[in-house]
């Protein structure tokens, strides 16, 4: 999940049924006969030069071509948190596999989780399930995850001392997401394309400082103005490391990649454009020498003041959340970047006509050229899953040519 853990972020991917089969007997078949490990791990040297494998690809996923404002037959779809606590297979999952952590860096268990939903729904995309702050122990900060409070730093970084303790990523480290990705990839085939993910550096900065998730941010904030060399320090490592961790996976498989600046919108829009853009345009500048083809998605939750702000960095879509009508989004990004979202999560415990209302009015609004559909947010805990198939099949429904949208089209 691109937030940390389900109830606490953003995705539950971080980061979020249909009658049939799910994920679990894909998972139980490769439990009765393991695959050889692979060791996916690059160079650095390898993977300053990556190249999204999707680019040999004849005909590349819908939603890869709709990130690039291609021509597309309809909106993609998937949904932040689109793995979790919602599905009664993901429920029981948990119960024999109690442990988030195991849940999250297991390889059996992310391909597993990862698919469930794609059995139940088959959504234009397939996002890991893992959790934005799996990188951090392979670049010197470990934590741990308690069920109840959620993720815990024993020791925050709160002085230049603690900078010592930062190191370049030890890719061997997270060689699990990379498995994970690779197999993905052999089991979607071209139904779908697999997306990665990452914190951006100020929301995983958050966590670092704060030592918890936190509602306030006193301590970051006092950071700004009390130790701003020490904050800039940590903002540009984790740019460059994280940067590296995307390269890792789009080498492994990941054919496009969201970065969550999930807590972006605690920061006032000025304090934002010091503080948080500079550090993601560093890592988008360096995932784009290397990986220049692969779609790069930002999502920012409370981004309605920073809209403008957010199109300023050379990212591929704007991720927006439920609270920003689509049509005055699309006004004020403009029409040179694709957009994401943004049906309100809650409408999906409402009854199917006015989630198929809520779907359409988004769609029509957000135009022909450049949308993929979401939610505003992540799949809420206790969602109906009938709901999540509702919004699937509402979206595989609304072709372009429809009358439906023909007559309320923006482009």
């Amino acid at each position: 999940m691109a937030h940390s853990l389900r109830q606490f972020g953003v995705l539950g991917s971080s980061s979020l049924a249909l009658p049939g089969s799910s994920g679990s007997e894909i998972a139980g078949e490769r439990l009765k006969a393991p695959r050889a490990s692979v060791h996916l791990v690059p160079t650095r040297r390898e993977a300053l030069h990556c190249v999204a494998e999707s680019v040999e690809r004849h005909v590349e996923p819908l939603l890869v071509r709709a990130a690039r404002r291609e021509k597309v037959e309809r909106a993609p779809a998937w949904m932040m948190r689109q793995a979790g606590r919602y599905m009664a297979v993901y429920r029981k999952l948990a119960e024999k596999h109690p442990s988030f952590r195991e849940r999250s860096e297991n390889v059996d268990l992310i391909v597993e989780i990862s698919l469930q939903p794609w059995k139940a729904f088959r959504p234009d995309g397939v996002i890991i399930f893992s959790d934005i702050l799996t990188p951090l122990p392979a670049i010197g900060i470990p934590f741990e995850i308690d069920e109840a409070k959620g993720p815990l730093l024993e020791t925050p970084i709160v002085s230049e001392e603690g900078l010592e303790a930062l190191h370049p990523i030890d890719l061997d480290k997270v060689n699990f997401v990379g498995e994970s990705l690779s197999i993905l990839r052999e089991e979607v085939g071209d139904g779908a394309a697999v997306l990665g993910f990452v914190g951006s550096p100020w929301t995983l900065a958050t966590y670092i400082v704060e030592g918890k998730t936190t509602r306030t941010y006193t301590k970051i904030k006092s950071m700004t103005h009390q130790q701003p060399e020490l904050l800039k320090s940590i903002l540009s490592h984790l740019a460059n490391e994280i940067a590296e961790y995307v390269i890792f996976q789009v080498k492994a498989g990941a054919q496009c990649i969201q970065i969550f600046d999930s807590w972006g919108g605690q920061l006032p829009p000025h304090q934002w454009d010091q503080w948080s853009k500079p550090y993601i345009q560093q890592l988008v500048a360096k995932v784009r020498d290397a990986c220049p083809g692969v779609p790069l998605v930002m999502y920012i939750n409370g981004n309605g003041g920073l809209l403008e702000r957010m199109a300023t960095v050379d990212v591929d879509v704007i991720g927006l959340d439920w609270t920003i009508d689509m049509a005055d989004g699309r006004r004020r990004l403009g029409d040179s970047i694709a957009v994401q979202g943004n049906v309100d999560p809650a409408v999906l415990f409402a009854p199917l006509p006015a989630i198929t209302e809520a779907i359409e009015s988004v769609v029509s609004k957000a135009g022909t050229n450049g949308h993929i559909l979401n939610l505003g947010h992540g799949v809420l805990v206790g969602t109906p899953e009938e709901g999540v198939a509702h919004f699937f099949d509402t979206a595989r429904s609304l072709s372009y040519e429809s009358a439906v949208l023909a007559t309320s089209s923006l482009s």
